[in-house]
């Protein structure tokens, strides 16, 4: 009598199992090695890009931490999808490769690939939980020049004319043209780094993880918090400028070379972002407020409708 042989399923977390996606996870790392090569001697050497690494790190944090529903995930490839991103994210490589000097597209056409890959693999399922990880990579790809040159020059006039007006309001002999302020004999240039563009790049990535890792189930709050990002960059840049601008007028320009004016764009960024936290527990404690005053309200109403 012959004998039958009765082919198991693959289980999930089996070694064939693995073995597909180790393949395509070992292929992405290759392909894209000469991109954060160029990125680590470029971009991410620069004040204004050089929180690209950590934004790595915090999205490889974050699938980690959907580690468990992962694994309950059920997997059902979706080839037809994956596909058409897998191919449109290495065109896109391709393409900006062979131009040279489009990192910027070059870093961009990492995110179709990836999630190309997991839907090749796992399925829209795994996709939706790796969503935001998957996006958040974003805040890692360089702004274009022309982005950032549009943005820069309205920010340095705004900046520069506040604080020519706020000076001049206080009795300081100031005047203004364009991005020039001349206080005292001194005439200060405020340059591209003084007008905030890098911290609003920066802190709006941290805005963005500390409301999805934090504020996730507070909707309104998140939104708000991320809204006042650009307002809060602003405002700490207007501190670091009127600083500059004090300093040189009572110590001389020379005073600004170097390491001070180094030590005020960090301090710039850490005045920014405790901002942004004093903001966000001001909205908690207005949050908390409301909710008691409406437990409190709502017995005397009961009482005064019996």
């Amino acid at each position: 009598m012959a004998s039958t042989h009765v082919l198991q399923p693959t289980k999930p977390g089996s070694l064939a199992a693995l073995l597909w996606p180790a393949l395509l996870a070992g292929a992405i790392i290759a392909a894209y090695v000469p991109t954060f090569l160029g990125l680590i001697d470029g971009p991410w050497q620069t004040e204004q890009e050089g929180h690209g690494p950590l934004i790595i790190v915090a999205s490889l944090w974050l699938v980690w931490q959907s580690r468990e529903k992962l694994r309950s995930a059920s997997v059902s490839s979706a080839p037809v999808a994956g596909w058409t991103a897998l191919l449109f994210g290495l065109v896109l490589m391709f393409l900006a490769r062979i131009q040279q000097g489009l990192l910027t597209f070059e870093m961009a056409s990492i995110i179709p690939v990836i999630v190309g890959c997991i839907l090749l693999t796992a399925g829209w399922p795994t996709l939706r939980i790796l969503a935001f990880p998957i996006g958040f990579i974003f805040f890692a790809v360089p702004m274009p020049d022309w982005i950032i040159d549009a943005a820069t020059v309205p920010l340095k006039v705004f900046i520069s004319d506040t604080v020519t007006r706020v000076l001049y309001s206080a009795g300081f002999p100031v005047a203004q043209n364009g991005v020039m302020i001349m206080i005292g004999s001194y005439q200060l240039l405020v340059k591209d780094a003084c007008s905030g563009m890098n911290s609003i790049f920066a802190l709006s990535a941290i805005g963005v993880f500390y409301a999805y890792a934090f504020r996730r189930q507070e909707k309104i709050r998140s939104l708000l918090l991320l809204l006042a990002i650009v307002p809060i960059t602003i405002l700490a840049n207007f501190v670091r400028v009127f600083t500059l601008v004090l300093m040189a007028y009572y110590g001389g320009p020379d005073l600004l070379e170097g390491v001070v004016h180094d030590l005020t764009g960090i301090g710039l960024f850490v005045i920014a972002v405790i901002l942004l936290f004093f903001f966000d527990a001001m909205m908690g404690l207005c949050s908390s407020l409301i909710t008691r005053l409406r437990r409190r309200s709502g017995p005397e109403i009961k009482a005064q409708a019996t």
